[in-house]
This record gives C-alpha cells, sequence and structure tokens, in this order.
C-alpha cells in the first residue's frame, strides 16, 4: 500500500495550525486557521491537481457558449468567485491582439461596425466597436464606449498601420466621416460590404451571454465585460490564424 502525506498551509500567512471547517454553499472543504483566523476554501493536494486543471479548461470553455457564471456554478459545482478569477487569470495571460493578426496584404478590405450593449442596466449603454479583415475573417481592433466619434477614431488608432492603407467599409453614421476619405467609403447595408462584420456580432451574441439582449448573463461590472469581450475576440483571432502564422509586427 502507498501512503502519501501532504500537510496543508494557510494561503494567507503560511501557518500549519489550520482545522478543517465545513463546506461552502458548493460543496468545497473550508478551512480555518488559528494563526490569523482566516476562513478559507481547502487547496486540493499536488497529486489532485490535474483533475482541477481539466475541470477549468472544460469551465472555460464551457462559458463561451452563452453560460452564466451561477450556471456553471450549479452545474459544475464550483463556486463562481473561483470561476471568475479562473477567467481573470485566463485574460492575463492572451498575447496582444496584435499578435494574434496574420499579416496584411495590398488588396485586403476592412469591414468596420459598432453594437449595442450595456454594463449594470440597459440605461448605462456600452457601444463594442469593431474592424474585421474580410479575407481572413480575424478582428483587428475593437474599442468600447459611446456611440460618438471619439470612440470611432480610439478604434482606427488600434488598427496595426499595415492594415490601415487598406480600403474600408462602413454604413452611414456619422461619426464614420473622420476616417481617410482616400480609402474609407460609407455604403448602405443592401451593398453587403458590411455583411461579415454584422454576422460576426451573431456569433458573439450567440456564444457570449454578457452581449445578448434579453439575458439574466448580462455585465454587472464594466471592467469584466472588457475582458470577456478580449477574451472572446483574441482567441476567435487565433482560431482563424492563416497558412502564414500570427503577424507579430504592425
Amino acid at each position: 500500500m502507498i501512503q502519501i502525506t501532504f500537510t496543508y498551509r494557510c494561503v494567507q500567512c503560511g501557518s500549519t495550525d489550520i482545522v478543517r471547517n465545513g463546506h461552502n454553499r458548493c460543496g468545497q472543504a473550508q478551512y480555518h486557521c488559528h494563526a490569523c483566523g482566516a476562513y478559507r476554501v481547502l487547496p486540493p493536494a499536488p497529486f489532485q491537481s490535474a483533475p482541477l486543471r481539466t475541470l477549468k479548461e472544460t469551465v472555460l470553455r464551457a462559458y463561451k457558449e452563452r453560460a452564466s457564471l451561477r450556471g456553471l456554478a450549479r452545474v459544475f459545482n464550483v463556486c463562481r468567485q473561483r470561476i471568475a478569477r479562473w477567467i481573470v487569470e485566463k485574460v492575463r495571460h492572451l498575447p496582444p491582439l496584435r499578435q494574434t493578426l496574420a499579416p496584411a496584404q495590398p488588396d485586403d478590405v476592412l469591414e468596420l461596425d459598432e453594437m449595442w450593449t450595456f454594463v449594470g442596466r440597459k440605461a448605462n449603454k456600452r457601444w463594442l466597436w469593431t474592424v474585421m479583415c474580410r479575407r481572413t475573417r480575424q478582428i483587428l481592433a475593437f474599442a468600447i464606449g459611446d456611440h460618438t466619434q471619439k470612440t470611432c477614431q480610439r478604434l482606427w488608432a488600434r488598427v496595426p498601420d499595415a492594415y490601415r492603407r487598406c480600403h474600408s467599409y462602413s454604413d452611414f453614421w456619422k461619426a464614420y466621416q473622420a476616417l481617410p476619405h482616400t480609402t474609407h467609403q460609407c455604403v448602405g447595408k443592401e451593398t453587403g460590404q458590411t455583411a461579415h462584420m454584422e454576422r460576426w456580432y451573431n456569433t458573439l451574441r450567440q456564444r457570449v451571454g454578457r452581449v445578448v439582449r434579453k439575458t439574466l448573463s448580462f455585465s454587472k461590472s464594466e471592467a469584466f465585460h472588457n475582458m470577456v469581450v478580449k477574451w472572446f475576440i483574441a482567441e476567435y483571432n487565433l482560431d482563424h490564424v492563416g497558412p502564414t502564422g500570427p503577424s507579430l509586427t504592425n
């Protein structure tokens, strides 16, 4: 028989003077530290870390299929605070958006559009502005803000220089009038020149519950709202990298 001994330490002060203290609402074992008085969730032993990593990856994949934090907590028996920490950690290790892009080509065409979202309540509007390369279907840049020219200019400033020289299309919203007239053209939706960008918003709403119009999964925190959008776009771009691979330059 093989026996493994593992000594638990308090994650706050490092003391070994801890005792079990029941379970939380998600069924996870808790402890109480006699040294610092902290009450925390008992971490898994090292030999249990592989199943935990598998669970973490499964939960994060499920989150991008329009699942809510509370729904994931019910299904996987993991507290939503831990799931939120996993999401923050995942986004923190994402590469910069420019490093997820394929190299630009001279005949590339860009499509620009914006989508309405909100944080907390519908009166607190947050518009998501995006630029897509028609050839690669990658999102070249995004900006979240109001529905004014200021946010549109912030979006255009984030487009890599090599793509900014390409021809681009948008609808007739007045904010787009500030874009370079030599390469940008405002067109009606009936032309189909922005159809790919508009269709991408359907994909986003299908996959991320926070941007669905009628749902209880909407964002309560603006920082978390921006974080989840960034996460989706970065991984979407990496899934659409062409045979030449991502570009590490402008």
